[in-house]
This record gives structure tokens, C-alpha cells and sequence, in this order.
């Protein structure tokens, strides 16, 4: 059975020795140790210029719903011990 790129039984060997060549070298391969820290300084800075950071607006409702899970998480776990505890002491004591 075939499809538009050829076998699917097997694969063109021409494709994997393409993709074998093409990953040796590159732009890390040519750079000693401080090339290969500054391309990656690079990177971080372009990778934080696409980031959509928050407005204040946005900054301080997600804060203030953060804060307002964690009480909410932290009371539903104090009664859920109390309940075991006394559950506990009902059992044992």
C-alpha cells in the first residue's frame, strides 16, 4: 500500500540520511562555550519579548482570586481534619 510520499511499509532511505545530515553542526556546532551563552541569552530575551504580560487590572484580580482559593482550600482542609479527628477520638477514645 502506498500513499503521496511513497511507501508506508518503508521508509526512503534518501529521507534518513537526509535528516541524519542536517541535525550534525548547525549554529552550536561552529561556537565555542561564550557563543553558545550569548545565542542562549538571545533566546531568552526573544522568548520574553512575545510573553502578553498582565495589566495591573488583570495582575490584581488573578492575585486576588489566587488568595481567595488558597483560604477556601485551607478551611476545607481544617474541617475535613477536624472531622477525622474526631472521628478518630470517637473510635479509639
Amino acid at each position: 500500500m502506498t500513499d503521496a510520499l511513497g511507501s508506508i511499509d518503508k521508509p526512503d532511505a534518501e529521507d534518513e540520511a537526509r535528516e541524519k545530515k542536517a541535525r550534525k553542526g548547525g549554529k552550536r556546532g561552529k561556537k565555542g562555550p561564550l557563543g553558545r551563552l550569548a545565542l542562549f541569552y538571545r533566546q531568552i530575551v526573544a522568548e520574553l519579548r512575545k510573553v502578553v504580560w498582565p495589566t495591573r487590572k488583570q495582575l490584581s484580580t488573578y492575585t486576588t482570586v489566587v488568595i481567595v482559593f488558597v483560604v477556601i482550600m485551607i478551611g476545607l482542609v481544617t474541617v475535613i481534619d477536624y472531622g477525622f479527628q474526631e472521628a478518630i477520638k470517637f473510635v479509639f477514645g
